[in-house]
């Protein structure tokens, strides 16, 4: 007899996808488990063995948001092009990430305004913030070593760097018809590009 296939993955990404839809129409708090359960097609009880809360289902949304943007962005750290064309790509797959988490994105904001109260939130935002900085520090220190950028705090510029992607895509959810999201990501990280590179 043949053992049964292992559909644990397969499981928590149905429940995953039914929980965004959820939590877009009703947001977080009204959002009920017997809502989520009903979306995905599966008990309740088969739900709660997945996931014991909403909370649980939150930390493994932001996981999976966040760990599939990071994968193949630490392919850059093996790239043997000059920092700059690096951070080009860097630009580039976080803005394509972004048009792929329209729907996603205010329910980021809604567990914004949870974080300083629910450990789980702050958590995952800890995690990615970090492994952010992990990825474009060294990226922009090399451009910095390699004569290519000038010398400065590659540390600062990373922070500065990840302000201008967090802020306008703020912007952007305030008003999306004045902020083109696209648009103002590439003119900000023009004119910070135009400041690093040397004359």
């Amino acid at each position: 007899m043949s053992p049964k296939p292992n559909v644990s993955e397969e499981r928590k990404e149905q429940i995953t996808e039914a929980a965004t839809t959820i939590f877009s129409q009703k947001g977080f708090d009204k959002a009920r488990m017997d809502d989520i359960a009903k979306e995905a097609n599966l008990s309740k009880g088969t739900l709660y063995l997945y996931f014991k809360s909403k909370d649980a289902i939150i930390e493994h949304l932001l996981n999976r948001l966040f760990e599939r943007e990071m994968a193949d962005l630490q392919l850059l750290k093996e790239d043997p092009r000059p920092a700059s064309e690096k951070l080009t790509i860097f630009t580039e797959k976080i803005i394509s990430d972004i048009h792929g988490w329209a729907r996603v994105i205010p329910i980021m904001y809604e567990f914004l305004g949870r974080l300083f109260r629910q450990s789980v939130v702050q958590k995952a935002f800890k995690k990615y913030l970090h492994s952010y900085f992990d990825l474009i520090t060294p990226l922009i220190q090399e451009g910095m070593d390699t004569g290519e950028f000038k010398a400065g705090n590659a540390g600062e510029t990373a922070i500065t760097i990840g302000a201008l992607f967090e802020g306008t895509i703020l912007l952007w959810v305030y008003d999306p018809e004045m902020i083109d999201l696209e648009k103002h990501l590439h003119a900000g990280m023009k004119l910070l590009m135009d400041g690093l590179k040397k004359d």
